[in-house]
């Protein structure tokens, strides 16, 4: 519901922290297709995850965080 909530006005970027955190895995598989089919269609997303797996199956862009500062950036390609 959130997630319906967050692409109602169509935004030109769409912000989502830890997206699948509270999800059972198949949830949380469904919740990532539709932001990677939304991505394939133009919308930006920035997704703050701990899930490794999660990130690295969609980013293109990796940044990573430890006590709040930046301690690393991959261009990564998608695998999807």
């Amino acid at each position: 519901m959130a997630v319906a909530r967050a692409l109602m006005n169509r935004p030109a970027l769409l912000l989502a922290d830890e997206p699948t955190g509270a999800l059972d895995s198949r949830a949380g598989e469904q919740v990532m297709d539709l932001l990677i089919d939304l991505n394939q269609i133009g919308q930006t997303l920035v997704i703050v995850t701990h899930d490794e797996h999660l990130a690295q199956r969609c980013a293109s862009r990796l940044v990573l965080l430890a006590d709040g500062r930046v301690t690393g950036e991959h261009t990564l390609e998608p695998s999807v």
